[in-house]
């Protein structure tokens, strides 16, 4: 009788030890990916302060105010539709659910598919990288775009294109079915905006004398100060755009990515550092500051299936690609004040590729290389459709641009009536 009791009583202790295991793994995964959501937020602030140091100092607040409001809106958007959207309880494989309105919380409020952390956790964390998307956007049509046809293009891709997309891949959808993979969103988050960014940039036209008959005019930004603190805030945002991919606090793939992370960033600054050398010889401070987000971009389909070494060739390569990016747009007088489509749609093309060449998985049916080739062209020609279609409605209906005369006297007194400098 003593041995049973015995036994019950280590039996109820391991039961108990082993749901307290449970609880604690719940509570480190829950927390961690909470800190992610933070740091993907301070990234909102890295792209203003990167934004803002790029552009000339007549164009500072406009700016900033854009980025405040796109983060307002995205949030918003993303509740009311993109959460339902990007990840409805049905249509597992297919191209579009219509979702329901607002939040629907499940019971004890936990995630329908698993209890690695709760239902509000996953929807504030999601809800930063929709914004983050279409802050890219807003960099690259930057000191030329009236501001009320811009918000009315960021509530519908925000609660719509980049929802739907994300679908495909992250919420069950035909993309997944087929194998294409994208750990934290080169093509997903990355590659949609720089999409959204070429449409706007080719509806509204380059900047007043940018592009001259004797050649391109350099316009450079007012402050690299500004713009430096702005890429190394991204860098550090990226640590949770990337680690919190993982969806869990575990400690070996955490660390991975952290390590990859930082690594692609690094090789990116130095070739594109080299490679504008070679093409211009200066020095270009623009360019390291860019090369080191196009490193990140694209490593952010692998960091969490590559070895050390190929997130360094990764980021070489989409380092190298930069300055040779934003010289052809150039070329094409397609006017991006801040880099944002060499940055993001180029090497977020790059880093999608790259997953068929250094990922650690097995190939799906058709094909990795395949797979991720499809992935990019359809995110691609539905995601440029949609914005072009989109900000053209928006030409047609109120125009996307200022006027010559606004432009000149710059959008801070044009359109806020005040300087951010006095």
């Amino acid at each position: 009788m003593e041995t049973s009791v015995s036994a019950i009583e280590i039996l109820t202790k391991a039961n108990q030890a082993l749901a307290s295991a449970e609880e604690a793994k719940f509570v480190a995964n829950n927390l961690w990916l909470l800190i992610s959501t933070v740091l993907v937020f301070m990234m909102h602030l890295g792209f203003a302060t990167l934004e803002s140091g790029l552009v000339r100092k007549k164009n500072v607040v406009n700016i900033l105010f854009k980025n405040v409001i796109i983060i307002s809106i995205g949030l918003l958007t993303y509740y009311i539709v993109g959460f339902n959207l990007m990840y409805p309880e049905s249509n597992p494989g297919g191209f579009v659910v219509f979702p329901s309105f607002g939040l629907e919380v499940p019971n004890g409020g936990l995630t329908s598919e698993y209890a690695d952390y709760t239902y509000w956790s996953d929807f504030i964390f999601q809800g930063m990288f929709a914004a983050t998307c279409c802050t890219i956007v807003s960099g690259a049509v930057a000191e030329r775009i009236k501001l009320l046809p811009f918000f009315i293009f960021s509530f519908f891709f925000v609660s719509i294109c980049y929802p739907i997309v994300g679908f495909w891949k992250w919420g069950a959808g035909w993309l997944d079915a087929l194998g294409f993979y994208d750990f934290a969103g080169s093509t997903l988050v990355h590659s949609v905006g720089g999409w959204g960014a070429l449409a706007g940039i080719l509806l509204l036209g380059p900047r007043k004398g940018k592009y001259t008959t004797s050649g391109i005019r350099p316009i450079p930004g007012h402050s690299m100060p500004l713009a430096v603190i702005g890429v190394f805030l991204l860098w550090f945002g990226w640590f949770g755009f990337n680690g919190g991919s993982v969806l869990s606090a575990d400690p070996g793939l955490v660390s991975l990515v952290f390590v990859t992370t930082s690594l692609a960033a690094a090789a990116g600054a130095i070739a594109s550092t080299l490679v504008s050398y070679l093409m211009s010889k200066t020095l270009d401070l623009s360019m390291a500051l860019n090369g080191i987000l196009g490193g990140l971009v694209g490593i952010t389909a692998s960091a969490d299936s590559v070895s050390v070494s190929s997130s360094i060739f990764i980021g070489l390569v989409a380092g190298a690609l930069i300055p040779l990016s934003v010289s052809a747009f150039d070329k094409l007088k397609l006017d991006d004040p801040v880099g944002a489509t060499s940055v993001h749609l180029v090497c977020g093309i790059w880093g999608t590729l790259a997953v068929s060449i250094f990922g650690n998985f097995e190939d799906p049916s058709i094909g990795q290389f395949k797979a991720q080739l499809i992935g990019i062209l359809a995110v691609g020609l539905f995601t440029f459709s949609f914005t072009y279609i989109l900000f053209f409605l928006l030409k047609l209906s109120l125009g996307i641009r200022i006027s010559q005369e606004e432009e000149l006297k710059g959008l801070d007194l044009a359109e806020h009536s005040h300087s951010a400098y006095y």
